[in-house]
């Protein structure tokens, strides 16, 4: 098979013809003309139209053949098109403006979701803007093209970007656990931003939203999204239950210091863990405390029984325990232990919800820990943008440009 048939096969380029392929070890060249007498495609509305003009000589640079560096040249035509005016023509090589061929892109940004950037490069032979260049196209493409029609449930949550408090906002579909937006902090005005961009319509199509109590996000969906319900993630309720605990076993250490400084020593899981999760040393040292009068244990055994929310199946049952357990913990004389139940009385509506939709964030929890993957096999990204492209071409789902070949 000649250098010139395999061009044409990859590229998909029918209505043209290679001229001649020429070069040395060190590169190699394709030079593209068009077929004779083949009339251009509006690269707007992709009929075929009268031509109108030729532009300058073009080069492409695609996928390197036997590892030889490998650019195609070509010299652009316009058409007059009377739908869209004088358009340049349209070349399923190319994409935008890009100096990379499509393939080339998609070669470069399939490497991109499994390596750092700079490996990628590397193995590629280009440089890292050029990989950076090549996964922007890739992710405009992709957030161009996705399906966002069935969106009903979305889980939003902040992590951290890097040291000094610098938070991103992610916004997922937790039915195909997908990312759908990402923007720079964790304030009212960027979930704003997130239903700017998704619109009135996609936005009124939303039934349940899942989020933590941070009360910015709750500001920005009930002015924004009215007819959703707010449904609290279980994983941040029990995170802050935890803390709780936590808070009074560190009380009673302080006031037990002088007298008996070992007692809660070196005990902070053994109160937080899970029972089936604690190791034989830890159960017993457990149940000799469990037989003193600690506050630390009354604190724990309302920890326990709080478990038993997430196991009733209608909202009726699950609100008639919310509410004993509250008059107990409010009742237990542990002021760490009353505030997290005034918290759950002041967000009610939003912990009850779950028993209707049964959605929480542990899809979010596994795509964060992804994100934070993503940030550090890089050791960080230095600008919000680049990692944002980052994020998008990992964990967006989003759809590729269809070829005839695959080069990998």
């Amino acid at each position: 098979m000649l250098v010139e048939s395999i061009v044409k096969w990859t590229l998909q380029c029918k209505s043209w013809c290679v001229k001649k392929v020429s070069g040395d070890r060190k590169k190699l060249t394709a030079e593209l003309v068009p077929r004779h007498g083949s009339r251009a495609r509006c690269s707007g509305c992709g009929e075929r139209r009268p031509g109108y003009d030729t532009l300058s000589e073009r080069t492409w640079r695609h996928v390197a053949l036997w590892g030889i560096p490998f650019e195609l040249r070509y010299s652009p035509r316009r058409v007059d098109c009377p739908c869209c005016g004088v358009k340049v023509e349209q070349m399923p090589w190319a994409m935008g403006k890009s100096d990379l061929t499509v393939p080339l892109i998609i070669t470069i940004a399939t490497f991109a979701k499994l390596l750092p950037w700079e490996d990628v490069a590397r193995l590629t032979g280009v440089h890292w803007n050029t990989v950076k260049a090549a996964v922007a196209h890739a992710v405009k493409y992709g957030l161009e093209n996705r399906d966002t029609a069935n969106v009903i449930a979305i889980g939003v949550d902040e992590i951290s970007r890097r040291k000094g408090h610098t938070y991103i906002t992610n916004v997922y579909d937790l039915k195909n656990m997908r990312l759908l937006w990402t923007g720079e902090g964790r304030g009212e005005d960027v979930l704003e931003q997130f239903f700017d961009k998704w619109g009135p319509e996609q936005t009124a199509a939303i039934i349940c939203i899942c989020c933590d109590m941070w009360d910015p996000y709750l500001k920005a969906i009930r002015e924004r999204a009215p007819a959703a319900h707010v449904v609290f993630d279980k994983f941040h309720i029990v995170r802050h239950l935890m803390k709780a605990v936590d808070d009074v076993r560190v009380e009673e250490a302080r006031e037990l210091k002088n007298e008996n400084p070992e007692l809660l020593k070196r005990t902070r899981y053994l109160w937080l863990k899970n029972p089936w999760n604690l190791t034989p040393k830890q159960k017993a040292r457990l149940g000799y405390l469990e037989k003193l009068n600690l506050r630390t244990n009354r604190a724990y055994l309302l920890k326990e029984t709080f478990r038993e929310l997430w196991e009733y199946q209608t909202r009726g049952w699950a609100e008639r325990f919310l509410k004993k357990w509250f008059w107990w913990a409010t009742h237990s004389r542990l002021k760490p232990m009353r505030d997290f139940a005034w918290m759950l009385r002041r967000h009610e509506e939003g912990v009850l919800n779950y028993f209707k939709t049964r959605i929480d964030n542990g899809a979010v929890e596994g795509m964060n820990r992804k994100a934070k993957v993503v940030s550090q096999r890089a050791y960080g990204y230095r600008t919000f943008e680049t990692f944002s492209l980052a994020l998008y071409h990992v964990l967006g789902d989003l759809p590729m440009p269809q070829l005839t070949h695959k080069f990998l």
